[in-house]
């Protein structure tokens, strides 16, 4: 009877980890990434096969044949370590301004711009003419003056001037407003705006870390002027109005409008507040999509400060936006916090570079517009291209009717119409096959449902079709079924 093989003897056939990495046969892992990144991929992998040998999935003859291909187990270690955890993905969900892929990808002239700046020493607090220090926030400031106070009658710029500062974040532009005008007074704002946003993050409590006091008014459905004009006493420093950017309220609803709750800021002589979330500098009407409303809009309106998202609607890099009257901006400039908020050159680059899109009316150079305005006959053609280039009978792909997301919390209700890819495959559920789809290179992202993967290109580029065709291929590849 052949006696069974320890635990404690299976251990002993492992190598130690000095004699595995100064072994021939990794000499040349070594050589490229380095001792100490070789001694990690080595470390790992010997760490694998004590596991599996603990857990009682390895005997002898396993252990040996693990050991016959350690050094595929540590180079593959090293190349998933040495690898980018951020990598690009292919967005084929349809959802424009996906958070999780990213929200707005950024435009050509933006990531050059980026480019420049960041591999060269700039002017970001310098000014060229004068040769003293200059502001950081003077680069992006100009563009909005142009498009901004140059878009507004002088009976709706009230305060004569519209100035803006960026931070990091809209949360961190909220956050700013707040402690700056409110800090130790109450801020009013309607049980039917204590929004929710990604992450857990809560109007409420970015309003408890500014040290301002909440006061809600009025109920979850209906809110009248008389709520606010009810609830307004010495304490009071700011009406707050808050976008409903990732939900509806229907059915018996009312809410004041803005200009009349702009009416009663004046009157009581308290500044209006609009957190808009998204925020967009154009008509988005012409794009197929209603009830958003711009910044622009906002300050017609009588709101005294805009605060709004740079990868959202406009389509530029993360950032936190603050537009309005330029006494309260400068008083927001004054604030520590906006020290600790504020955004470095590689922001202003992209941000700058995106604004002068908006200046020369190009937004097919800004992604989030040009994916917008994307007809439906062409979202068609193109999937119909991709369906041709697959050839096998173990997909099976269908040309169906659909519709597109903006997502990012914004227009929550509107879609846009598309044509969508529907692929099945003869061996894979639908969830398995998004699994692997996910796998390619580069990674493919789609939606799953009726039991189908759902392909829409309305937000992949043109120039990945290739790709998203070449991955179907490798699946089993398929044929366009009408």
């Amino acid at each position: 009877m052949v006696k069974a093989t320890s635990k404690a003897d299976l251990y002993r056939k492992l190598p130690a980890v000095d004699d595995l990495v100064h072994s021939p046969r990794l000499a040349s892992l070594v050589l490229d990434d380095g001792l100490p990144a070789a001694t990690d991929a080595a470390r790992a992998a010997l760490s694998r096969l004590r596991t599996e040998i603990s857990e009682g999935r390895l005997d002898s003859a396993g252990v040996d044949l693990a050991l016959s291909g350690i050094v595929d187990a540590v180079e593959r270690h090293a190349r998933q370590m040495l690898s980018h955890s951020l990598r690009s993905v292919i967005n084929a969900t349809g959802v424009i301004l996906h958070t999780n892929l990213g929200r707005a990808p950024l435009g050509a002239s933006a990531v050059e711009h980026m480019g420049e700046v960041s591999t060269t020493f700039s002017n970001l607090e310098f000014d060229i003419a004068s040769g003293e220090r200059g502001k950081r926030d003077e680069h992006v400031d100009r563009l909005f003056r142009k498009l901004l106070n140059e878009s507004l009658s002088p009976d709706e710029n009230r305060s004569g001037k519209i100035s803006t500062i960026v931070v990091n974040n809209n949360a961190a532009a909220v956050l700013l407003v707040l402690n700056t005008l409110a800090e130790g007074g109450e801020v009013l704002v309607s049980r039917g705006e204590l929004v929710e946003i990604g992450g857990s993050f809560r109007i409420p409590d970015v309003m408890l870390k500014s040290q301002a006091v909440l006061r809600e008014v009025g109920t979850t459905k209906r809110t009248r002027l008389s709520d606010y004009e009810s609830a307004l006493n010495e304490k009071t420093r700011l009406l707050l109005r808050v976008h409903r950017s990732n939900f509806q309220i229907t059915g018996f609803t009312e809410r004041p409008r803005v200009e009349d709750l702009a009416e009663l800021a004046r009157q009581r002589n308290i500044p209006l507040f609009e957190d808009l979330g998204s925020g967009v500098l154009v008509d988005l009407q012409s794009f197929g999509v209603s009830g958003e409303p711009s910044v622009l809009d906002s300050l017609r309106a009588g709101v005294d400060l805009v605060s709004y998202s740079g990868d959202k609607l406009l389509g530029g890099p993360q950032a936190g936006i603050l537009s309005g009257r330029s006494d309260l901006i400068a008083r927001m400039r004054t604030n520590s916090l906006f020290r600790a908020l504020r955004v470095d050159k590689l922001t202003y680059a992209g941000l700058e570079a995106t604004l002068l899109a908006y200046v020369k009316r190009n937004y097919a150079a800004v992604p989030v517009l040009r994916m917008m305005s994307l007809s439906k006959a062409e979202i068609a053609a193109r999937a119909q291209a991709v369906a041709q280039t697959v050839q096998s009978s173990q997909l099976s792909l269908q040309m169906q009717d659909g519709e597109s997301l903006i997502g990012g919390g914004a227009a929550p209700s509107a879609t846009l119409p598309t044509r969508l890819l529907a692929i099945s495959h003869r061996n894979l559920s639908a969830n398995e096959l998004a699994a692997r789809l996910r796998g390619s290179d580069p990674p493919i992202v789609a939606r799953v449902e009726e039991s189908r993967v759902l392909i829409d290109l309305r937000t992949v580029g043109p120039e990945q079709d290739e790709s998203v065709a070449h991955a179907l291929q490798l699946l089993g590849g398929g044929r366009l079924e009408e």
